[in-house]
């Protein structure tokens, strides 16, 4: 017997195990690209929204006031950011379709 022969138990998980034994290693076919919300969609549900209800951010994002409204009173937080956010900082907008069906936005800052 050798006097090293214990050298290899270790306490620990290397990276090289982590990534080949355990599933530490990602697929890059499993990851997804990068897409936008459309323009039309609440950026805390993700569902589309009534376009009387909308109201934005100074950021641009876009929620439904039925939905923003109790996660406001809850957190007090902006859902995306994670900035202090008050009733006071919604901005409400209104939506027009133009003759081609195309939709137009008309928004008022104070």
């Amino acid at each position: 017997m050798g006097k090293k022969q214990h050298n290899k138990d270790r306490m620990f998980i290397t990276k090289t195990e982590w990534a080949t034994e355990w599933g530490g290693a990602n697929s890059k076919e499993l990851s997804t690209s990068f897409k936008r919300l459309p323009f039309y969609c609440c950026a805390l549900t993700f569902t589309p929204f009534d376009f009387e209800d909308a109201f934005c951010t100074r950021d641009g994002s876009i929620f439904e006031l039925i939905q923003i409204m109790p996660y406001i009173k809850k957190y007090g937080k902006h859902p995306v950011t994670r900035v202090s956010l008050k009733q006071a900082d919604l901005i409400p907008l209104t939506f027009h379709k133009n003759s081609e069906g195309w939709y137009n936005l008309l928004l008022a800052l104070k």
